[in-house]
């Protein structure tokens, strides 16, 4: 994992729970869904994905945990979440009272058939094996659940020197990827064509960045993390890449 990647996924995450945690429980899940869902998009997964009060969801790449915290609060779900980074791991569990185990989207950490959903969302474009993270989602959800999928597509070239670690499928190839892990796509949207984020939901947000930025702005670990959203945001403003959500179930 590069320095920036690291930055963001590890170091920034406990900062995050550290900021939330003392700004008041009602900016969790803000914080804890810094780049890795808005109200709508979760909300479109939750309906798009049927998830019912009781069911286990899987987040893998959970991150720090903010939107299997926010299918929790809206549908009763009982998620657990995946992630690799040890820092993110800590704060998702400051944050939020669900399991979390620290171990590979690529390699789960459970067994088969014991999900009855699961969901990645922005973790397929930083993993070098994407076809490993959608067959293992596919071997731990039990016949004909529902997994979700946010996923960035690139739809011209990205710049060697503009993120280099990060693996932006075309939609080619995310087709290909889809179909080689035997899946097929149920249900999909364009993040662009959901409804704006709620002014609550933004204001929260931002209170969260606007502390972060205050208290570790000097380091170079939020300087380099702050570089390389900055970057997907400007691809994502200009249509280099578009942001893609999915609902799969086993073809």
């Amino acid at each position: 994992m590069s320095e920036a990647m690291e930055a963001e996924f590890d170091t920034v995450a406990e900062w995050t729970a550290t900021v939330a945690t003392a700004l008041g429980a009602e900016y969790h899940v803000p914080a804890g869904c810094r780049g890795s869902g808005s109200p709508a998009a979760l909300d479109w997964l939750v309906e798009h994905m049927g998830l019912r009060s009781g069911d286990a969801l899987l987040d893998c790449g959970a991150g720090v945990g903010g939107p299997a915290a926010y299918a929790a609060r809206s549908r009763s779900v009982r998620p657990v979440l995946v992630e690799p980074e040890t820092g993110a791991c800590h704060a998702a569990r400051r944050l939020f009272d669900h399991p979390v185990l620290c171990g590979s989207g690529s390699a789960l950490p459970v067994a088969d058939a014991v999900f009855d959903a699961a969901w990645s969302l922005g973790v397929l474009c930083t993993m070098p094996d994407q076809l490993a993270l959608l067959a293992e989602q596919r071997r731990v959800v039990r016949a004909g659940g529902p997994i979700g999928l946010l996923a960035f597509v690139a739809h011209r070239e990205v710049p060697g020197d503009v993120l280099p670690d990060n693996h932006f499928p075309t939609t080619g190839r995310l087709t290909d990827l889809i179909r080689d892990a035997r899946l097929q796509v149920e249900h999909q949207v364009t993040t662009a064509d959901l409804p704006a984020i709620p002014a609550d939901w933004s204001e929260r947000a931002q209170a969260v960045e606007d502390a972060l930025a205050q208290r570790y702005g000097h380091t170079e670990a939020w300087q380099l993390a702050e570089q390389q959203s900055g970057e997907i945001g400007k691809l994502l403003e200009d249509g280099t890449l578009t942001g893609e959500l999915f609902v799969l179930r086993a073809a």
